[in-house]
């Protein structure tokens, strides 16, 4: 389709949505079905196994984005049909996104397919304490207080502690990284990159706040409420009560007639993607939160 000009003088561009089409291999029906509506969609092959896992506030304009990207080839050719799920909003797109990755373990979500071994750095209250490196199997991030960082492995931990220590002129000797020998400056302070904690120059108190201070902005929050909270979001008089507790996504409750209710999980644990998509908005009041009480 060519540019044309109309009667009144006007340009009219071709829009490339008119010259799209569908592929012959991936079913038309599954494709026609998707709604332009908040969810998650999964692609799948011809064994019915997800290849790819996304979510969007437009289901149909997103899927059909995929079909127009070249980079993806390989998943696409693989697919048979698209399957969607709806969500009442973004949130719950995401978290049931993010849940389904990991128990579904799709080809193509390589970033998010694995359960993470999360560690991170706990520094106690006293003023003589140091980082330590501590691990999410021996301690449950989401009520656990003085936890800094979420890290997927002691490496990456330690590599942030470093930068931050050199970036604050903090005692590397002081902060764990190296073995403190009594009266004797650590190498940072033998080149004036410690302010002298280590032989006495700088109080331990005051090597200790700034340390924590240093620390702050990667403070993991604790849960701040008594029990589960409900994340309410609603479209086109769909209401879905989101579920979470401990920052793990529990389920949705969907209040429409024979809904089934969401249960007391027999055990929930900190979830590193669940708290990274919640805690900045709930911090902020951007969520519409309701208690909940689950079924048995």
């Amino acid at each position: 389709m060519q540019s044309r000009i109309t009667s009144v003088g006007l340009l009219i561009k071709p829009d490339p949505a008119d010259r799209f089409t569908y592929p012959d291999h991936i079913d038309r029906g599954s494709l026609d079905a998707l709604p332009s509506k908040p969810g998650i969609y999964i692609f799948r092959d011809e064994q019915e196994r997800p290849l790819y896992i996304g979510k969007s506030v437009n289901i149909r304009s997103r899927v059909l984005s995929h079909l127009r990207t070249p980079e993806e080839a390989r998943m696409l050719q693989a697919s048979r049909h698209v399957e969607f799920r709806r969500t009442a909003g973004e949130i719950g797109a995401l978290l049931l996104e993010s849940r389904l990755i990991k128990e579904m373990q799709p080809l193509h979500n390589k970033k998010l397919r694995r359960t993470r071994e999360m560690c991170t750095l706990r520094l106690g209250p006293e003023v003589n304490a140091v980082p330590e490196i501590v691990y999410a199997r021996d301690h449950d991030f989401a009520v656990t207080a003085d936890l800094y960082g979420l890290f997927a492995t002691r490496k990456a931990a330690l590599e942030r502690l470093r930068m931050i220590v050199e970036m604050e002129r903090l005692c590397p000797a002081m902060s764990g990284l190296e073995t403190a020998v009594r009266g004797r400056a650590c190498f940072a302070r033998q080149i004036a990159r410690c302010l002298g904690a280590c032989v006495g120059e700088e109080p331990v108190e005051d090597h200790y706040l700034r340390l924590r201070a240093a620390l702050e902005e990667m403070r993991i929050i604790v849960w701040p409420y008594p029990g589960p909270m409900g994340i309410v979001e609603e479209c086109d008089g769909w209401k879905q009560v989101h579920v979470i507790d401990r920052w793990f996504y529990i389920g949705s409750i969907d209040h429409v007639k024979g809904a089934k209710p969401v249960k007391q999980p027999a055990r929930r644990t900190f979830d590193v993607d669940t708290y990274k998509i919640l805690v900045r908005p709930m911090l902020r009041g951007e969520l519409r939160l309701e208690p909940v009480k689950l079924a048995r």
